[in-house]
């Protein structure tokens, strides 16, 4: 059975980092496409990361600078790299590969 994990959240200072980690388990085809979500308190879920074709990075403005996607090693692996977080960070953090269904999240909290 096709199996989405997200993993790596938690509770942190500001100015503190946290990598998230998503895998897809079970899969058997490579993944080329990958969203990174954060459905902050009150507002709608956003895109903050992307990898698009040619394992191009893309970035929300306000995440710019102090967040980083990667691809992992394994296969259907990828990582968000956070740092110098900020409260308004606070959400849940979703990771959302090319026709995967939504996964529970990682609650990421930042202490202001």
């Amino acid at each position: 059975q096709v199996q989405l994990v997200e993993s790596g959240g938690g509770l942190v200072q500001t100015g503190g980092s946290l990598k998230l980690s998503c895998a897809v388990l079970g899969f058997a085809s490579r993944i080329y496409f990958v969203d990174w979500y954060r459905q902050e308190p009150g507002k709608e879920r956003e895109v903050v990361a992307s990898i698009i074709q040619g394992d191009i990075p893309n970035y929300a403005d306000a995440v710019k600078g102090r967040f980083t996607i990667s691809v992992g090693s394994a296969k259907n692996t990828w990582y968000l790299q956070m740092n110098n977080l900020k409260p308004e960070d606070t959400g849940i953090y979703y990771c959302k590969p090319t026709r995967m269904k939504w996964g529970q999240g990682t609650q990421v909290t930042v202490s202001s």
